[in-house]
């Protein structure tokens, strides 16, 4: 057995516990997962003292380099996508745990040489034979690469050592083909072995919806029905496809977003309290959630949602081209850039308040948020002052780019008359907690380490997703679109949008750079 090299000191102090000792193999190690956030994330974990000292990584890629040329590769690298600032020693106490395996994901030598690599990596490092893979590649590897795994026994658990899979999304392209992946996952790994991950849950402000809720008396009673208006949920772009046009041209806004970051957001909100913060004891209130939002017929997709397609526009003072001009999009594409959607949930806490939802690409700002509108209270006591000009109560949960949480009231406003102004309340967490150096992957990593699945979706809770909008798929195939481009960039989507909301009496909560 290997001695244990002592992790270089760090200043910063260890808040949770230390990972168990693992080897990581990353699937797609050329890629630009692997150096933008999947290294910057476990070098900030072993800053934090979250990372265990008997760790390493072992890299898969088609590109043909030796251990030297993969190690220098990533060292530069690193220099540009670190998330702060770099402490010689640690990292090179990191990099020195790192190996690299050339070969193709469908040759079945690439994992018997992989086997190898393994042990003798296990070994020298006294990972107790726990090793988790990481999958940064094509969706359309995923089922293979992890049968080839069980195939040469990596996926087996004995003698008390665990094998875990992270599969990155897409969880495939519609209803049929996610229960293809499912079954064909589940047949050679058991299902608390699959990590389905969705870096958005890596947000401290996702993660901190739970903590608001059930942590602070004075949310959850009227987190219900009778205070709460609608919920709107929206993930705004600035960007446009930038070089990704041939694979967005194929999955679009719909399939992009809607059945996994935003059903994740929906859940969250929505969710009854679990009985615990087990694993299972969440995703379980989040299934409920799922099966319960009420399911689109042909009628619904025509009246509650919306899809557009960005044109050409002005974003930043500068002109930008529309989206069937982009790298790779065909110039008559079908495809949307933005969605709207009008959902329902049917159980006693949500019965009549809509949860609105919109994504798209080409935005005027770059922001992630879930509001909660309440109930107007009666005005009768204020005739005195223009009541028709005052918002509703709204908390607002700013996701990104800022995390934070925001709470919108009327009060008073100085002078003898009885007038009433808006109030705003605001937390960011850099305020309150610092700035910390994170990638978003440094909680779901470190979980998937320590066997939390707690952030991670299940099948069932996949299934249900897609199955939401499957509905509102095929309806869209077979009525293809006639007016795109219908918004130009810069702007909040098509204008059928907003008049979706007006229908209802009400409006968007945009927010601009």
């Amino acid at each position: 057995m290997a001695q244990t090299e002592v992790l270089p000191a760090t200043p910063k102090p260890r808040v949770g516990r230390t990972a168990d000792p693992c080897v990581m193999v990353i699937f797609g190690y050329s890629g630009d997962l692997t150096r933008r956030k999947l290294i910057p994330a476990l070098y900030n974990l072993a800053s934090q003292q979250l990372l265990s000292r008997e760790f390493a990584v072992i890299g898969v890629g088609r590109s043909p380099m030796n251990e030297d040329d993969a190690r220098k590769k990533l060292t530069e690298d690193f220099k540009q996508f670190a998330t702060g600032p770099v402490d010689h020693d640690l990292w090179e106490w990191f990099v020195r745990r790192i190996t690299y395996v050339s070969g193709d994901f469908d040759d079945p030598a690439t994992y018997d040489n992989l086997k190898q690599t393994l042990a003798k990596v296990d070994q020298e490092h006294d990972s107790h034979g726990n090793y988790f893979f990481y999958l940064a590649t094509a969706p359309n590897y995923f089922g293979d690469i992890v049968e080839r795994l069980a195939k040469v026994d990596l996926m087996k658990e004995e003698n008390g050592h665990w094998r875990r899979v992270i599969i990155e999304k897409p969880f495939g392209h519609d209803l049929d083909s996610a229960k293809a992946l499912n079954q064909q996952l589940l047949k050679v790994a058991s299902e608390c072995q699959i990590y389905r991950i969705d870096h958005y849950l890596g947000k401290e402000t996702v993660q901190n919806i739970l903590a608001l809720r059930f942590a602070n008396g004075i949310f959850e009673p009227i987190w219900n029905r009778r205070y709460i208006d609608h919920v709107q949920i929206s993930v705004a772009e600035t960007v446009g496809v930038e070089k990704r046009g041939g694979y967005y041209d194929g999955a679009g806004a719909l399939r992009d977003m809607v059945p996994n970051h935003i059903m994740q957001l929906i859940t969250l909100t929505a969710m009854e309290p679990p009985i615990s913060f087990e694993a299972n004891a969440v995703r379980d209130e989040q299934a409920k959630i799922l099966h319960a939002i009420q399911p689109f017929s042909n009628e619904d997709v025509l009246s509650k949602t919306i899809r557009g397609q960005y044109g050409d526009g002005t974003m930043d003072g500068e002109r930008v081209p529309a989206y069937r001009s982009e790298e790779g999009v065909p110039p008559d594409s079908r495809t949307e850039t933005f969605v709207a959607m009008r959902l329902l949930i049917d159980n006693w806490r949500w019965a009549g308040v809509p949860f609105y939802l919109r994504t798209g690409k080409r935005l005027p700002g770059r922001n992630t948020h879930v509001v909660i509108q309440f109930r107007r209270a009666p005005f009768m006591l204020f005739r005195e002052t223009q009541v028709e000009n005052m918002m509703p109560n709204q908390l607002v949960l700013h996701i990104q780019p800022e995390e934070g949480i925001s709470l919108r009231f009327a009060a008073k406003t100085p002078g003898p008359a009885m007038q009433l102004g808006e109030v705003n309340m605001d937390f960011e967490y850099s305020d309150y907690f610092g700035v910390s150096s994170s990638t978003g992957y440094e909680r779901l990593l470190h979980d998937c380490m320590i066997g939390d699945a707690t952030l991670f979706q299940r099948a069932d809770m996949v299934e249900a997703g897609w199955s939401i909008v499957n509905p509102v798929l095929d309806v869209w195939k077979a009525l293809p679109p006639r007016n795109f481009p219908n918004y130009p960039s810069g702007t909040w989507g098509p204008k059928e949008s907003d008049e979706m909301m007006e229908r209802d009496g009400r409006r968007w909560r945009n927010f601009e750079k």
